[in-house]
């Protein structure tokens, strides 16, 4: 555990800088950040050694800087409030901290916004209210082409839903009123009455009552919704015959392309997989040789290794860099208190029983936060690799196979955290896909094929069409899942690939 120790990300008080003014010394106030253990210790910082899963020491770390006004700190303070001090969420602190730091044009925290508003948590759900505060975290204003396009299909889905739903409402309503009907005529024959048959009848009306309010709430959201319109079609010119300069696509600079390709087979006390190591050799190869990435690939790494190839990526990427971590091994998943569940990568020492040495996806998460590079993809091959992120799926822009230069360009300056899993809450197979598992077998298949520039929520269509119907030649049912992972500094920016022959 020493080794592993310095490399797990830790809330860090740093001690004041010391100024002199006039020939007067002073101290200022400690500053929060995110590092690791390491690096707060050699800072002369100092975090709780223990029990750091209690996010209380972490909200003591943060609450000062926030009341003080700070953004990012109030942000982070927001976060704490959602995961929750002490085993459950509090989404209305979490709320209120949020609308703090959004006020001020935080980018995060408007985006942590709107994944309240798409889930429903600790507020009513309101998909176009999300919308909304995505396109604010975008930077994006109400009247950009891009925006509205997203907003009419977001619009006809809502519209679509509530339709289907007066009308469900308005089947379930017919058959219950003939129920009560028929009860009714049942009682008129009687010369006495049933007290059996009368508590029936209350409890029917009562839910022929509750149903159709139901129905009138529906059918005023249908009425408060714009009319439909056309579509706006928006311009696909990247994917030209005419070829940008090298590492630039029609002007813009993509930046630089990382990957850390992980793959662990031959464990030492739990069962051995067939394909990770040869999914992450060919996953390496692609993305080197099709794509231009510079690949550092691990294999059989224990739990100190795997944690010190992420933070080794430190002292490498530059703000305007692109990482893509692969992951190709076991997962695992434990419940933590109430009804949360944690989800693990397993190294090759992981104990089947034990999570000594299981890499918690916590520190995963930390480590992407504290990276510079400003877009992130994460591609996990693993049992309940879903579990990585349990914020929404953000399938709201970018389906295209072909992207407009507009798209691209809105989404280049924001931070890009985004998890592909193989499943969700659920094992995986670990073959089947040829001498791959299911999933990278489609995944590469799909990178492979590709001839243009390819947005990772275009990418995930793709490739989940391709798993559902691979899997299910196995008699099996696997869905991959395409989530933000916003406890990471998500921005609703997005990850391209690039083929070389497009841009270099």
């Amino acid at each position: 555990m020493v080794g592993r120790a310095k490399y797990e990300i830790v809330d860090c008080l740093l001690p004041g800088a010391v100024r002199i003014v006039g020939g007067r010394t002073y101290v200022t106030a400690r500053r929060p950040t995110r590092t690791t253990a390491d690096d707060c210790h050699i800072r002369g910082g100092d975090y709780k050694a223990y029990d750091r899963a209690d996010y209380k020491s972490a909200l003591l770390v943060w609450m000062d800087t926030a009341q003080q006004g700070d953004a990012e700190a109030q942000n982070n303070v927001g976060e704490i409030y959602e995961r929750g001090t002490g085993g459950q969420p509090n989404y209305e602190a979490a709320r209120v901290w949020y609308e703090k730091a959004a006020a001020q044009g935080n980018s995060r925290a408007q985006f942590n916004l709107g994944a309240m508003y798409e889930q429903g948590q600790g507020v009513d759900r309101d998909r176009l209210k999300a919308l909304n505060y995505y396109r604010q975290s975008w930077g994006l204003k109400e009247d950009n082409v891009i925006f509205e396009s997203a907003s009419r299909r977001e619009i006809e889905a809502i519209r679509a839903d509530l339709t289907q739903a007066v009308a469900d409402k308005e089947a379930q309503i017919a058959v219950l009123r003939k129920q009560v009907e028929q009860l009714e005529a049942e009682a008129r024959k009687r010369a006495a009455g049933n007290a059996e048959n009368d508590k029936s009848l209350e409890v029917l009306r009562n839910l022929v009552g509750s149903l159709e309010n139901d129905r009138r709430k529906s059918q005023d959201q249908l009425r408060g919704l714009p009319a439909a319109t056309s579509p706006i079609p928006i311009p696909n010119e990247l994917n030209s015959e005419t070829p940008p300069p090298p590492v630039i696509v029609k002007g813009l600079d993509l930046g630089r392309y990382y990957a850390l390709v992980i793959g662990i087979q031959n464990y030492k006390l739990l069962g051995p997989l067939q394909t990770p190591l040869a999914d992450a050799d060919r996953a390496a190869n692609l993305l080197r040789d099709k794509y231009g990435f510079t690949v550092r690939k691990v294999e059989d790494a224990d739990d100190a290794g795997l944690l010190q190839a992420l933070n080794d990526l430190y002292a490498v990427l530059k703000p305007n860099d692109n990482l893509l971590v692969y992951y190709a091994g076991h997962g695992t998943r434990r419940q933590t208190t109430g009804s949360e569940e944690t989800g693990y990568w397993q190294p090759v020492n992981a104990q089947p029983a034990s999570d000594t040495f299981w890499v918690p996806n916590e520190q995963v998460t930390s480590h992407l936060a504290r990276l510079q590079a400003r877009r992130i993809l994460v591609v996990a091959d693993s049992c309940y690799a879903g579990l990585l992120s349990s914020d929404p799926g953000i399938n709201i822009f970018g389906n295209e196979s072909q992207l407009g230069t507009e798209y691209v360009k809105y989404k280049l300056p924001k931070r890009a955290r985004l998890l592909l899993a193989s499943g969700g809450d659920q094992p995986v197979l670990d073959a089947g896909g040829e001498g791959n598992s299911v999933f990278a077998r489609a995944f590469l298949d799909v990178l492979s094929a590709n001839t243009g520039v390819l947005s990772t929520p275009a990418l995930f269509v793709k490739v989940q069409a391709r798993v559902k119907v691979g899997a299910a030649r196995s008699h099996f049912a696997q869905t991959p899942q395409f989530k933000a992972i916003k406890a990471a500094g998500h921005e609703m920016g997005d990850f391209f690939f690039v083929p070389r022959k497009i841009g270099s």
